[in-house]
């Protein structure tokens, strides 16, 4: 027996969770805080304030809120994802009454010491309610179409309650997590066959029905389509955005013009620099090199979530890691697929890098709950 084995069993209970954690993820989330750090600085002209120490505060609470929840037995948490599922829409519906209005969407509860947005919220409690459900679910049940279409209303309330706001990128991220979810958790593919052929159908329809007396859209939501196409069409107006970005990200070469040496994002040509295109301040400053690296670190971070996942025994445990690592996968690759005018812009942001306080406190709580499954699991 190894020294750091004995020191484990030998360990009071507390302690021996502690060191039961999984440390290589938790250094691996705050090196990519702790470029979101350095990005937040930068951006304010070499100042703390205003984004980057509140960013640090934020950290530390989520970092502390990440260990309390690892603390608590995984079976809880099971036991907790269909009141985690009711809170979250319960915070939907109360937004739609009593919520925050900022830059033209409604999606913000104010508490006074910080803005609670609960999409963020029913993202985690999505997951938990659907791998709560699978793990009840018996096995030979997962492809019934009576079984599938409970999972499916599960998805379609948040997400329709998400579309009125209106957040499209966040809608977007709930049906294709917990779509994923419902595919992980075993339900036959031909589901997911008919589902994206009917999309396609969808999308090849509402192109089709451009310029006729049916049309489906209205025309300037086929400008946003063609501005999304083709930005240099309108690189004032709305295409200004996205031009902007791939000006940055183009002049940072393979290593950057320097930190803090960034034109676009020092004279405030970069559009929310501190937010959703904090990634094009990032490549303009320490170019591919800088880029390609915080990429890996999100990768790292996968990888972790997924061999935590395959050693784990417990169906829940699984599932929920599995879900929890797909929701991270799915904002940091939105997000630079955003940036980089590979899709539309709508609001998401890199994970632990932009500035915000409930993506971050909310992500910290869900990588606790894979924490929580990982010092729990079946030993």
């Amino acid at each position: 027996m190894s020294y750091l084995e004995y020191a484990i069993k030998t360990a009071p209970t507390g302690w021996r969770k502690i060191l039961y954690l999984n440390w290589p993820l938790v250094l691996l989330l705050s090196a990519v805080a702790g470029v979101g750090f350095l990005m937040l600085y930068s951006v304010a002209g070499g100042s703390l304030t205003p984004w980057a120490e509140p960013q640090m505060k934020r950290f530390a609470l989520g970092l502390t809120v990440m260990i309390v929840v690892a603390m608590v037995p995984i079976w809880l948490w099971r036991n907790l994802a269909f009141v985690a599922y009711l809170i979250g829409l319960s915070l939907l519906v109360l937004v739609e009454f009593f919520g925050t209005i900022g830059m033209g969407a409604q999606r913000w509860i104010d508490l006074g010491f910080m803005r609670l947005q609960p999409s963020e919220l029913m993202k985690v409690a999505l997951v938990m309610m659907l791998a709560a459900y699978y793990d009840w679910l018996p096995i030979k049940k997962t492809s019934r179409p009576l079984w599938v279409l409970l999972p499916v209303v599960l998805i379609l309330l948040p997400t329709g309650l998400v579309l009125t706001q209106p957040d499209l990128g966040t809608a977007i991220l709930l049906l294709a997590s917990g779509g994923m979810m419902m595919f992980l958790a075993g339900v036959h593919w031909a589901y997911f066959a008919g589902v994206i052929a009917s999309g396609v159908g969808g999308i090849y329809t509402v192109f089709l029905s451009r310029g006729t007396t049916w049309q489906l859209l209205k025309d300037y939501q086929f400008r946003r389509i063609d501005t999304f196409l083709d930005p240099s069409s309108d690189p004032l107006g709305a295409g200004y955005h996205i031009t902007q970005a791939k000006i940055a990200m183009g002049s940072g070469g393979w290593t950057g013009r320097g930190f803090m040496q960034g034109t676009q994002s020092r004279l405030n040509f970069l559009p929310e620099k501190h937010t959703d295109f904090i990634f094009n301040t990032l490549a303009e400053e320490f170019g591919f090199v800088g880029g390609f690296s915080l990429l890996l670190l999100y990768v790292l971070v996968i990888v972790f979530c997924i061999v935590s996942a395959l050693q784990n025994r417990d169906r829940f445990s699984s599932l929920l890691i599995f879900g929890i690592g797909l929701n991270f996968f799915l904002f940091f690759a939105v997000n630079m697929a955003m940036v980089m005018g590979l899709a539309p812009v709508v609001g998401v942001p890199l994970p632990l890098v932009s500035y915000g306080g409930s993506a971050m406190l909310v992500l910290m709580l869900a990588f606790g709950l894979v924490q929580s499954a990982h010092v729990h699991r079946p030993r």
